[in-house]
């Protein structure tokens, strides 16, 4: 018999053992989700194309990462302990992040501003694209993380309530 092929007793094994170990797939995907946010905001902040960016939009959008890193940092080490509700909160934050695209890169993108009579765009091509794929990757890490974390959850509660049963 193939060694890849996981018999009933494996399963109830590797169920049994969620019970102890910590839920850390899910957590890291919470890391890698602020890390692209990082990199997001750090390309997005060294911009400096006139006073484009001098605006309310740009405190709002302060505010709105550090209260984003908050809430998933939080939520990383929630899921380490199978809560069943950041599920859903990782899910919410991961669509806004796809959201965000749409904000300030894509006005950026589409923005234009005379410097020196010369007409400059606010945010060339190649930043916007990297832009994009920081808040996708982060956006995709989270909701990864949420869809992981529900079914692990769901697995684990289902289990716990078997062995509450046979006892």
């Amino acid at each position: 018999m193939s060694k890849n092929v996981k018999t009933a007793e494996d399963r109830l094994i590797e169920r049994d053992r969620m019970r102890f170990v910590k839920n850390s797939a899910c957590s890291n995907l919470c890391y890698l989700a602020l890390l692209f946010n990082v990199f997001y905001f750090v390309l997005l902040y060294r911009q400096d194309v006139a006073n484009y960016y001098y605006n309310i939009q740009i405190g709002a959008s302060i505010i709105y990462n550090l209260v984003f890193m908050l809430i998933v940092f939080m939520s990383s080490e929630s899921v380490k302990h199978y809560h069943k509700n950041y599920s859903y909160v990782l899910l919410v934050v991961g669509l806004m992040q796809i959201v965000r695209i749409f904000v300030m890169p894509t006005r950026a993108h589409n923005a234009t501003v005379v410097v020196e009579e010369v007409t400059k765009v606010v945010m060339d091509n190649w930043t916007y694209t990297k832009a994009v794929i920081y808040l996708g990757v982060s956006a995709a890490a989270l909701i990864y993380s949420a869809v992981l974390n529900y079914t692990r959850c769901t697995a684990l509660e289902a289990h716990v309530k078997s062995l509450g049963e046979k006892a």
